[in-house]
């Protein structure tokens, strides 16, 4: 079988890349060794949104009174919410194939590797292998759970976030090891239905990527919430031989035992590049991901990666843009290429985290004379209505020209606002065009146009 492309691997990066290649015309097959769509359908993005929005429904249900409600008895059923994830999940399994079948690509099942005459040896669970050939392949095999030395997980006990979706049974505590998008979004999952959860965090502020305004509003919002927080920390050890889990932390003010009955490794993740031939083929690594060029090649003409695999956020729309990047250039065409710089950032805790662009310590760090302006949702009536007042918009233009160098979100449905803030930064909007763009009230959405009128000294709601 020859083809003009196989993509290895169908996460949000090879699905789509297959997808768009397949409509310029070109012949193609994907590789799959698990489900279609990847981590991000069935372990990742989708079915951790849906626990969380169960979470965030019993939320709902216990502060009803809050809203003029009265509920009785409302419980949090941990293996009802598992099962409506993997629910979910399937279903968007099942749209991937249809989508691949509608566009008349081949799917083939099994562990790939690549061989010298870029050929793909393709491995089926029952052993047998089948060689197929083709003129260009995408390397788009994503990332597992990081492991971190002092913290082996069992699959048990101490754990990734794959398991995190499928305890067979709630735990009572939890310590979180890691406070980026995975670790705060299983904590809030966690203690909202009840868990008693404690993050420990190397750094000095939890989401340590975010703006630090950002950071401390979600500790406050977090601590309010009973989470505890450790930051400054870091697991020495974890002792497994007792019935509970004893966590050695090791702070500013000395060791700390913790005692838990599970605990979360959420340190990030690591790139899948093992055992898939890139020694054999020579293609060129730096610590741990495939070096590539602006539309994606590595070093080996015609073998291409994108995704987790690549240096760069590991992100499912990064990782979806840069397919789209990278087969219309196999096909002929002249794609612009990605800004990095523009890229959103959202984590899906209570509140959501939105951002894009510049903090303000970067752009400071950068030589910019900054406009900084900040909204508070306490001051908006949409959120007081909704009530869901905690958090804010923070944005920071450059006093010089007024170009959008960041945004920062955080509060309820943020996540849904942070396009605006892309799509203006794309068209090089400046403070005083947002300020002038008249945004519906009541909206959360507002909010937006009162921080920029708030770096500029006209913001009206304050």
């Amino acid at each position: 079988m020859n083809y003009d492309l196989i993509v290895i691997g169908t996460g949000p990066g090879g699905y789509v890349a297959a997808i768009r290649a397949a409509q310029l015309g070109l012949k193609v097959a994907v590789v799959e060794r698990e489900e279609l769509g990847g981590i991000c359908l069935n372990w990742g993005c989708i079915p951790t949104k849906a626990l969380l929005k169960s979470a965030n429904v019993f939320e709902y249900l216990s502060h009803a009174a809050d809203y003029g409600i009265k509920v009785q008895g409302a419980e949090a059923d941990f293996g009802g919410m598992v099962k409506r994830s993997r629910g979910v999940a399937d279903g968007m399994s099942k749209g991937i194939q249809f989508l691949l079948k509608k566009n008349k690509i081949d799917v083939i099942f099994g562990n790939a590797q690549i061989t010298r005459d870029k050929k793909v040896d393709v491995k089926a669970a029952d052993g047998k292998s089948t060689s197929y050939t083709a003129k260009n392949i995408i390397i788009a095999t994503g990332a597992r759970s990081r492991e971190l030395p002092n913290l082996k997980q069992d699959g048990k006990r101490i754990i990734g976030y794959r398991e995190a979706m499928t305890l067979p049974n709630q735990p009572k505590s939890m310590v979180v090891v890691g406070s980026g998008a995975i670790g705060v979004e299983f904590a809030y999952f966690y203690n909202t239905i009840g868990t008693k959860v404690t993050i420990v965090e190397f750094m000095p502020n939890i989401v340590p990527v975010e703006d630090e305004e950002v950071s401390k509003q979600l500790e406050r919002s977090f601590k309010k919430a009973g989470i505890e927080i450790m930051t400054n920390a870091s697991v020495e050890s974890v002792d497994s031989s007792g019935a509970t889990l004893k966590v050695k932390v090791k702070t500013a003010k000395g060791e700390q035992v913790l005692e838990c009955d599970t605990v979360l490794s959420a340190a990030g993740v690591v790139a899948n590049i093992e055992n898939i031939g890139l020694e054999t083929l020579g293609v060129k690594t730096d610590k741990g991901k495939i070096l590539v060029d602006a539309y994606y090649q590595t070093n080996v003409p015609g073998i291409y990666a994108i995704g987790d695999v690549v240096p760069g956020p590991a992100l499912a729309h990064v990782a979806s843009a840069e397919g789209i990047i990278c087969v219309e250039k196999i096909a002929g065409h002249h794609p612009e290429p990605l800004n990095y710089g523009n890229i959103p950032g959202c984590t899906y805790c209570n509140p959501e985290i939105a951002s894009v662009g510049m903090t303000e310590k970067a752009a400071k760090e950068a030589g910019y004379e900054i406009k900084v302006g900040k909204f508070p949702f306490s001051a908006s009536g949409k959120a007081s209505a909704a009530g869901a007042k905690d958090g804010f918009v923070k944005v920071i233009f450059d006093a010089k020209y007024g170009e959008w160098l960041g945004c920062h979100m955080i509060g309820a449905n943020v996540t849904e606002m942070i396009a605006e803030a892309v799509a203006a930064r794309k068209l090089e909007t400046t403070g005083h065009e947002i300020i002038k763009t008249v945004h519906p009230h009541p909206t959360m959405s507002e909010a937006v146009m009162e921080a920029a009128a708030a770096a500029y000294g006209e913001v009206i709601h304050l």
